[in-house]
C-alpha cells in the first residue's frame, strides 16, 4: 500500500468517508483489548469497508487504511484500467516466470545428478 504513491488513483473526499475507531483482535493481549486503535473507514458512495490494525498507533492506522481505501476504490471505479489492477498482473506474470525458472533449474538439477550417478557406475 505504501509504494503505490506514483499511481494515478481518484482522490476521495473526507465528506465521502465514515471513520470508527474500534478495538482490534487478535494477538496482543491486554494492549489489543484495552486500546480502541484499529481504524475503520467506510466509502459510503461505494459502500467499501476497509479495517487498519497494522500498528498500535492510531495516527499510522489512519493513514494506511485511507491509502488501501484509496486503492479499493479506484479499482472498483476503474475496473481494468485501474493502475492497481494493471500492477498487480504484472508482479503476477513476474511470480509466475520465477516460479517457471525456479521449477527448470530443479529439473537441470536432477538430471545432472542421474548423469552423475551413472558416470560413477
Amino acid at each position: 500500500a505504501r509504494k503505490k504513491n506514483s499511481l494515478n488513483l481518484l482522490e476521495l473526499s473526507e465528506a465521502e468517508l465514515e471513520e470508527q475507531f474500534v478495538r482490534g483482535d487478535g494477538p496482543g493481549g491486554q494492549a489489543t483489548n484495552k486500546t480502541n486503535n484499529c481504524v475503520v473507514l467506510k466509502h459510503l458512495p461505494s459502500g467499501i469497508v476497509v479495517k487498519c490494525h497494522q500498528t498500535r498507533s492510531v495516527e499510522k492506522n489512519r493513514k494506511i487504511a485511507r491509502e488501501i481505501l484509496q486503492e479499493k476504490v479506484d479499482l472498483f471505479y476503474k475496473g481494468e484500467d485501474s493502475d492497481v489492477f494493471k500492477e498487480k498482473k504484472t508482479s503476477e506474470k513476474q511470480k509466475q516466470e520465477k516460479k517457471r525458472r525456479a521449477k527448470e533449474n530443479l529439473e537441470r538439477k536432477k538430471l545432472f545428478k542421474e548423469i552423475q550417478q551413472l558416470d560413477k557406475e
